[in-house]
């Protein structure tokens, strides 16, 4: 049976400048032309920047893998990123996002995945007891999914589970956050010096300064036990440890406040969204839903599920594979030329915005087969292998890609299996979820399925 997703609705070819902005700020997804869905590139022109949206898998290979020196990350969506990621990892460049991943990538080596999958496990197994307690009943599964996603972040990071009272309040106000940050501020297009004000939402630096204010009360306290020598080994601690083998320095509490803050919203928001849509897509596909039910009650019988059982859920590994294809959490990113450049016979200037957007490469009409489609099967086809190498990036690529992509690769299977083993899903009644990206790609108006025992 061929299961084909919401999509949102493309906006009109031509669209003004100022109709764009505010399109754009609502929701990146339906600010977009159709054409986008075909074009190798396309350029974008404003009386303050020219941008240029690239889907030639060489061209992107180009800005990501062999010069990304030359591509930095563009300050437009520091604007309005910054009131609450600070200077984190996911925001700087050069030396300072060197330095900072030469302290932070130790603690995601694949030997330390292994050591946070029993606290990951646990998140699980609570969800999953959680969901079973409401069952048979209609669920908004975003919630869920944000909930178990921030238990897993908190119990992997700190140590501590999500209903410990900082992490509690973490959580709520990210929620608030989320729902009032879009991804672009008014610099993003219009460039305004240092001193003027960002016009950021009051809501928006409200609920930003409060995460940053508990963010580093959690900080502070570990501070303290690794000096008593009681700090458990956990993420947090193995990373504010671990020191720059270049200078010797390791993050000052401020530095490591920004950190936590990425850590949140790349392990958090990212995770919640494509569990949610692997979720929606498994209920609209009872069929692929069942092979995952065989998959996990043949590799795991009736026992708790280990660290090494994960690379053996094939299905369930390439369900979650495509649902990052078909919604991935972040749709775009946005580079910057540092230097005069030439894509496909036209003059990029320096200054340039070159936007990489997997929302667009993961569907385009030109590079894979059936590209609206819900087709976990395709990752073994010659097509979806090639796709896979070369127009899959839901974690970016190259020496910027997300530190965190193989505890999300980890993650992601986990919760299908875990939820999938216990639970039937169906869609809910007379909901469709319309996707809509403001810091994530999430449903406008939630997910809504039926949840029952299995």
């Amino acid at each position: 049976m061929t299961v084909t997703p919401p999509k949102p609705t493309a906006r009109a070819e031509k669209i003004s400048l100022f109709k764009y902005a505010r399109a754009f700020r609502r929701d990146i997804l339906s600010a977009q032309p159709a054409k986008l869905y075909r074009a190798w590139m396309a350029e974008f022109k404003t009386p303050f920047f020219r941008s240029f949206l690239i889907n030639d898998p060489k061209l992107i290979a180009e800005v990501l893998r062999h010069n990304p020196d030359e591509f930095p990350k563009s300050d437009r969506i520091r604007e309005g990123l910054k009131p609450i990621l600070g200077n984190s990892v996911f925001l700087t460049n050069g030396e300072v996002w060197k330095r900072q991943r030469r302290i932070i990538d130790p603690a995601f080596e694949g030997g330390r995945l292994r050591d946070t999958f029993g606290a990951m496990n646990a998140a699980c197994e609570d969800a999953v007891a959680r969901m079973l307690k409401m069952a048979p009943k209609e669920v908004e599964i975003e919630e869920v999914a944000s909930f178990v996603a921030a238990d897993i972040i908190f119990r992997t990071l700190f140590s501590i589970p999500i209903t410990h009272r900082t992490a509690a309040e973490v959580f709520t106000q990210f929620r608030a956050y989320q729902r009032n940050q879009p991804i672009l501020n008014l610099a993003a297009f219009v460039p305004l010096p240092r001193w003027m004000p960002r016009f950021h939402r009051r809501n928006t630096k409200k609920t930003a300064r409060a995460i940053r204010l508990l963010i580093g009360d959690l900080v502070a306290q570990r501070a303290g036990e690794i000096a008593a020598g009681t700090a458990p080994d956990d993420l947090a601690t193995k990373i504010m440890t671990t020191r720059d083998p270049q200078t010797g320095a390791k993050f000052s509490a401020e530095e490591m406040v920004d950190q936590v803050a990425i850590f949140f919203l790349a392990g958090h928001e990212t995770s919640a969204s494509a569990l949610a849509w692997a979720l929606y897509l498994l209920a609209i596909d009872p069929a692929m839903q069942n092979r995952v039910a065989e998959e996990v009650a043949q590799v795991i019988p009736e026992r708790d599920i280990t660290f090494s059982d994960i690379g053996k859920l094939r299905l369930t590994r390439d369900v979650f594979r495509e649902a990052l294809r078909l919604y991935p959490p972040v749709p775009m990113m946005v580079r910057e030329a540092a230097c005069p450049q030439e894509f496909r016979n036209r003059d990029v200037p320096t200054g340039a915005q070159i936007v990489l957007s997997p929302w667009h490469l993961h569907r385009h009409e030109r590079l894979w087969e059936r590209p609206d489609e819900f087709d976990p099967d395709r990752f073994r086809t010659e097509n979806g292998k090639t796709c896979l190498r070369e127009a899959y990036m839901p974690f970016s690529a190259g020496p910027r890609v997300c530190t965190g992509a193989g505890f999300a690769m980890i993650e992601g299977p986990l919760l299908l299996a875990s939820f999938v083993r216990a639970l039937k899903f169906s869609p809910g009644a007379g909901h469709i979820p319309v996707p809509v990206a403001h810091l994530t790609v999430r449903a406008k108006d939630g997910i809504w399925l039926q949840i029952t025992p299995r």
